[in-house]
């Protein structure tokens, strides 16, 4: 009898607990997280479909934030509701069918989990649909519609996205981005997170103000890398203005330099509730910017393909780095142009294997790489590789050498192959992959330290990477993220815009007052 009573005692003790916990749960806020993210340029022919973006949905999204672990305090603070999220390699135009299947993917799942006390909005900023204008700003009005102008959206952002006034009066907090290269991409997310609990648990809501500035600039990122000035000293002045009293965040968008449309430019953004404070944080921030355009260089020494190369032969210090630029992966190039792996291999210098090692990362070739299987690490291949996509600068490369590698399994590339050249290592991917890091050459058996010349897809190198060049020079090559802006189409971007109207009257910068969601 004893046991008995034991036993029921222990099972109202139980039930009382998790009555306790449930009671607790329910009063937490109800958070959703959603978004999509790309960098697409529209000077280039390439096309992103669905399959580009690795969506993630429910659990498994909530695992792409190390601040939301399972271990982590900030998920104890509410019920989390993840979506759908997916983030793609940059490219070309993202197809309005991929788009719309995304975005209704995740406005049928924000409709099963009404209602929300907030959003997480994970973007970039830089998507390009075809036929659609502004596709983030479209994409904030859509799930406005599902969840209502009550639920605070907060929106984490890289800072070469684009802020047009249409995100950003569906937005009620906002942030980006401090650093280029982005070593600060998770912290700006967390925050972005962290300021909407704090917004809910104290029960302020929605900040009271929104100050938007547009600035009349459109620079590549090469040119407003945080490491070097004046970019170092306008993002130093960014987290100051964020802690001043009346101020939730504040925020400088770069903006996306290789889409023509007319939300591409700079911005500045500060939210807070104190107007006046808001408003002189964000003119003050904005004025900086313009005052020093002028200051704006690349962030590294440039020159032309063939001064590279002149440079990297006669360097006594290696390895020698070389960005070809203009078709970078991760800016929005198309990552098959061949022009710049083509000038290489008519260079006498590599003709032989005992020349200068030269690593070349990389090129598409998905039917070279299945000959290469076919031959086997050792033996010879002979195909081409690249122009699938993009072949306005060069015809497919034409590569005959031997297979020294083939690696399985990676996210982008899939299948990876090394085909020597003469002295130069061409890496040839079934699908486009940026080489950022050194595990990306050493898995393949490259030893990129050892190299005597490094040529990597891409424009500022990445933190491994910088850390390892011994020199360095950014090449000015051809392609769809072409890093000589005036040489790019551009037709619908707001005019003047510096560095195009190099002479044009400095424009108004003070602060517009966003209005407040839903009013």
């Amino acid at each position: 009898m004893k046991y008995k009573i034991t036993a029921f005692v222990f099972l109202l003790l139980m039930t009382a607990s998790a009555r306790a916990q449930q009671s607790a749960k329910n009063n937490l806020p109800r958070i959703a997280i959603a978004g999509i993210a790309i960098e697409s340029s529209t000077f280039s022919p390439a096309h992103t479909d669905e399959a580009a973006f690795h969506a993630q949905y429910g659990q498994d999204l909530l695992k792409v934030y190390p601040f939301l672990s399972n271990d982590s305090p900030m998920l104890q603070r509410a019920v989390w509701i993840p979506t759908l999220g997916g983030h793609a390699l940059p490219g070309g135009a993202v197809t309005r069918k991929a788009y719309e299947s995304l975005v209704n993917k995740t406005l049928d799942s924000l409709k099963k989990h009404l209602p929300y006390d907030g959003l997480f909005f994970d973007i970039h900023g830089a998507m390009s649909v075809t036929g659609l204008d502004d596709p983030e700003g479209d994409f904030i009005v859509r799930i406005r519609k599902v969840v209502g102008t009550k639920t605070i959206i907060s929106t984490s952002m890289d800072l070469h996205g684009n802020v047009s006034w249409r995100l950003a009066a569906n937005t009620d907090l906002i942030t980006c981005y401090r650093m280029a290269p982005h070593e600060d991409a998770m912290q700006t997310k967390e925050r972005a997170v962290e300021n909407l609990l704090q917004r809910i648990e104290s029960g302020k809501g929605k900040p009271k103000y929104k100050a938007y500035v547009s600035i009349p600039i459109l620079l590549p990122g090469e040119k407003t890398s945080t490491r070097i000035e004046p970019g170092k000293s306008i993002y130093a002045a960014v987290a100051p203005a964020s802690v001043q009293p009346g101020v939730v965040d504040a925020a400088i968008w770069i903006g996306y330099a290789w889409a023509d449309e007319p939300r591409n430019h700079a911005v500045v953004m500060v939210t807070g509730d104190d107007e006046a404070t808001v408003k002189k944080e964000a003119t003050q921030l904005a004025k900086r910017f313009w005052d020093l355009r002028n200051d704006f260089v690349f962030v590294a020494p440039t020159g032309t393909l063939e001064e590279a190369l002149t440079k990297a032969l006669a360097s006594k210090v290696h390895p020698y780095f070389i960005s070809d630029s203009g078709d970078n992966p991760t800016a929005g190039g198309a990552g098959d142009v061949t022009w710049t792996i083509t000038e290489i291999l008519k260079n006498l210098a590599f003709s032989k294997a005992d020349g200068p090692s030269l690593i070349y990362a990389s090129i598409p070739g998905p039917e070279l790489v299945k000959k290469a299987i076919a031959a086997g690490i050792g033996n010879a291949v002979d195909g081409y590789a690249g122009a699938a996509v993009d072949a306005r600068f060069a015809p497919p490369v034409h590569l005959a050498g031997t297979v020294t590698s083939i690696e399985y399994g990676d996210k982008d590339a899939e299948v990876e192959v090394v085909v020597k050249v003469g002295s130069v290592y061409v890496i040839v991917t079934q699908k486009r992959k940026p080489y950022h890091k050194e595990i990306d050459f050493t898995r393949l058996g490259l030893q990129p330290r050892k190299a005597d010349i490094v040529v990597v897809k891409i424009g500022y190198l990445e933190p491994e990477l910088f850390a390892m060049r011994a020199d360095w020079l950014l090449a000015l090559t051809p392609g769809g993220v072409d890093q000589n802006l005036e040489r790019l189409p551009f037709k619908r971007i707001q005019r003047p815009m510096f560095p195009f109207d190099k002479n044009m009257k400095t424009p108004d910068l003070s602060a517009k007052l966003v209005p407040v969601s839903g009013k």
